[in-house]
């Protein structure tokens, strides 16, 4: 079964537009941008900024979070990873490279969201995230083992072979709807020195699909190999349920 893309001709419309694809570009240098932070880069009116915002937010390009009364523009790479997986490789390694310049080691918190619809159930997506076994199949090879209950530790990797890539502590569980957890990513000291983050899952059901939203917080300026692989993971995630069959992804990504 072909894994299905939604709104592909609309992905396509609004990539096809150059002023669109350099406010990408703009957000892809910094997350989280308001409107007016936008139109500071272009030479066009504000309603006309917004208009192509709004285009590239109808084809999931774009996500946006209310912070008091600004509205701020976040970069969701996830439909992307999902036409690259279809027409462009299966067999490349993860193309998201760091969002921002590593060179300011700023302590402040920054948020990567990410966004996706997946055709299946609020359970059977919640059982994918949980489950050990299955999160292996499309987390390059990397299960994730706890009880899922607030306050229990979760470990990341292989623990019964020995293989510890990350560590943390569930914050939140409310299955099969929301679930929060810190990740102390452990598979080298330049991301074992980031120190903990937060990830958040959210699943809102929509119609006979789930939109399942990702947060990661981590702090500006961050490794970008805590958040890179996150599109492909998200489109193995959805290949997986979707049509039971696997992404041909680095699955030793992690332990090298």
């Amino acid at each position: 079964m072909v894994t299905y893309l939604p709104d592909v001709d609309e992905i396509f419309k609004a990539l096809a537009d150059p002023t669109r694809r350099s406010l990408l570009d703009e957000l892809y240098r910094q997350d989280g941008q308001t409107l007016g932070e936008l139109a500071g880069h272009f030479e066009m009116t504000r309603f006309g900024v917004m208009k192509h915002l709004r285009q590239l937010e109808e084809a999931g390009l774009v996500v946006t979070r209310k912070r008091g009364r600004e509205k701020l523009h976040f970069l969701n790479p996830v439909p992307i990873r999902l036409v690259h997986d279809r027409w462009v490789s299966k067999y490349s390694e993860p193309w998201v490279a760091g969002l921002s310049d590593l060179k300011q080691r700023l302590e402040n918190p920054m948020e990567k969201i990410y966004e996706i619809y997946i055709r299946t159930t609020p359970e059977l997506l919640w059982n994918a995230i949980t489950d050990p076994g299955i999160r292996a199949k499309y987390n390059f090879g990397a299960g994730v083992v706890s009880d899922w209950k607030p306050g229990s530790s979760l470990q990341m990797g292989a623990p019964e072979a020995g293989v510890l890539l990350g560590e943390g502590e569930v914050l939140e569980a409310d299955p099969p709807r929301r679930l929060v957890h810190t990740l102390t990513a452990l598979w080298g000291d330049d991301v074992k020195a980031e120190g903990a983050t937060t990830v958040t899952w959210e699943i809102e059901p929509v119609g006979d699909s789930c939109h399942l939203t990702l947060t990661h917080v981590l702090r500006e300026g961050a490794n970008d190999q805590l958040y890179g692989g996150w599109p492909m993971i998200l489109s193995g995630l959805k290949t997986w349920l979707e049509s039971g069959q696997l992404l041909t992804t680095p699955g030793s990504l992690l332990y090298t």
